[in-house]
Parts: structure tokens; C-alpha cells; sequence
């Protein structure tokens, strides 16, 4: 089956993903313009040190061709995983709130689905996280829908955006300014799609950066499902101190706990959390008045 990258519209439907990934870890950077091109080829993902290749058919002969050209390349591993278990379960169609969340390639088959009023929105997620899958992103969700209940804003910034999902939430709940960061390339890559498979390029912008360098854009909501390490570092800026909401998770017991601290002593209110069986922590939180 081809695999397939996020941006077709609605009228021609996306097809469903690749059964199977095999993801070649090779130590080193590659450069975009030395990525292979072959039609199983799904994408490059860089992770500090390290890239990996992501194939819908076993590649050994390209992988191998491509580090023995590149002295600064060292070949790891190969891992051979279904997309389902990719992604942590299967990609099905859920309803959180007032938004519906559903696949891409089931565009056709959920027209009418949802309750009255509900909000839809498409996602090709290619290889890149943030399907809802995980609580943390269904929390995330709900904690979107409560701040915009709650509060008036117009003005959010999503650090961490990957699929682009939250940053797609936020405008559809009427946000009309959201900026979507994301350090990674085909994160990036992949939420520019989707931004174009909902038709909301005039309310989101997605830019390849450092959450650190890209926080004292102008917001007044801050969403941020990202690791503790870089969350630690956010909440010490000025440009973070600076907004008036915010919506932190990714957050293990411990980390939610020094968080939350650091929150209070910060002059940060937390409205309200959601745990999922006391392991996973997300917060909705207000600079004090």
C-alpha cells in the first residue's frame, strides 16, 4: 500500500496509512536534501544525535547506501512495528467535548456523525504523535474547551504542536490567531497539512523553532503538552511569566508536582487538573488576578 502524507482535501479522500513502518535508526544528522527518494519513503525524523527513516517496505540497500556515503553517519537498528502500534493503538474517530476528532482517510463515513453542534476535525498524523491517543492529548482537549468556556482570548501559542492537533482545536473552538511551534521538521511538516486539510490557514500558523526561543510571541493562551525538561525551562522565562493562561501537560506524578509549584510561588493559579490513573498530569491554569 502507498504510504501517505498529510494535505489531500476532503474531496478526495485520503487513503488509509501504510500497514507496516520499518524505522532505521542511524546515529548522525541527515540533511533533508540527502533523504531518500522512493515512493515508500515516509519521512525523516531528527532527534538530537540521532535520525530516523521511516519506510512502508523493508529498505536495507538504501539505508546502507546512505551511510556508507556519509562518514558521519552510523547505522543503529532497524524496527519493524505496525502503524497502530506506532501510535500507541489504533487511530479511531472520538469525540471529546465539543470536538470530534477524526481520521483523515474516514472523512466520508463520518459526515454525519457526532453529537448536534460538534466541532470536526480532520487529522493525518503520518508518523508524528499527537493522535489522542494518549490522555494527555484527550486532557488537553478538554482543558482547551473549559479555558475557552472560562475566559476571552484571542491569541494562542502552541509549543510542542507535532500533529498539530491542539493548535487545530483551538481555532475551531474560535481562536483566530494560533501560532504552532515545533522543533522537529516533519512535525512541522505534518501540522502545515493538516492546517490545510481543515482549511484553517487563515487563523494558524505552523513554524519550525525552540519553544524557549519562540515563547515571547504574543498569546494570551500558552498550550504546551511537552517534556518536564523543556516545561521546567519555559515557566522560569519572563515571556512565559508574561502570559494569563495556560493549558501544561505531558507531566508524570512528581514532575506535576514540582510544576505546580513552581506555578503557585510564580503567581499562576491552577483552575483545575485532569490525571489519568494518578500517573499522567495535565493542568488549566490562570495568572492570579
Amino acid at each position: 500500500m502507498t504510504p501517505h502524507l498529510p494535505g489531500m482535501t476532503e474531496e478526495r479522500p485520503c487513503p488509509a496509512p501504510c500497514e507496516h513502518l520499518y524505522i532505521y535508526h542511524i546515529e548522525g544528522r541527515i540533511a533533508p536534501t540527502e533523504a531518500p527518494v522512493r515512493p515508500d519513503f515516509i519521512g525523516l525524523w531528527q532527534e538530537s544525535g540521532s535520525a530516523f527513516l521511516f519506510f512502508s517496505t523493508p529498505a536495507p540497500g538504501t539505508v546502507s547506501e546512505l551511510v556508507r556515503g556519509d562518514p558521519g553517519l552510523t547505522y543503529q537498528d532497524c524496527y519493524h512495528l505496525t502503524y497502530d502500534q506506532w501510535h500507541g493503538g489504533p487511530f479511531d474517530a472520538f469525540q471529546q467535548g465539543s470536538l470530534r476528532v477524526v481520521p483523515a482517510w474516514q472523512a466520508g463515513s463520518e459526515m454525519q456523525a457526532g453529537r448536534p453542534g460538534c466541532k470536526r476535525i480532520l487529522l493525518d498524523p503520518g508518523v508524528v504523535f499527537g493522535v489522542g491517543t494518549h490522555p494527555t492529548t484527550r486532557d488537553c482537549l478538554a482543558a482547551l474547551q473549559l479555558a475557552h468556556r472560562n475566559s476571552r482570548f484571542t491569541g494562542v501559542l502552541d509549543l510542542g504542536t507535532g500533529t498539530g492537533l491542539l493548535a487545530l482545536a483551538a481555532a475551531s473552538l474560535g481562536r483566530t490567531r494560533v501560532l504552532a511551534v515545533d522543533l522537529n521538521a516533519l512535525a512541522v511538516k505534518t501540522a502545515r497539512a493538516n492546517v490545510r486539510l481543515n482549511q484553517l490557514e487563515d487563523s494558524v500558523m505552523v513554524v519550525q523553532g525552540d519553544a524557549l526561543d519562540l515563547v515571547h510571541c504574543r498569546a494570551d493562551l500558552v498550550v504546551a503538552n511537552i517534556h518536564y525538561d523543556v516545561m521546567r525551562r519555559l515557566i522560569q522565562s519572563r515571556a512565559f511569566l508574561e502570559k494569563q493562561h495556560f493549558v501544561l501537560s505531558g507531566l508524570m506524578r512528581r514532575d506535576a508536582r514540582d510544576i505546580a509549584g513552581e506555578l503557585r510561588r510564580r503567581s499562576i493559579d491552577i483552575i483545575r487538573d485532569w490525571q489519568h490513573e494518578g500517573i499522567w498530569f495535565t493542568f488549566y491554569a490562570r495568572r492570579r488576578r
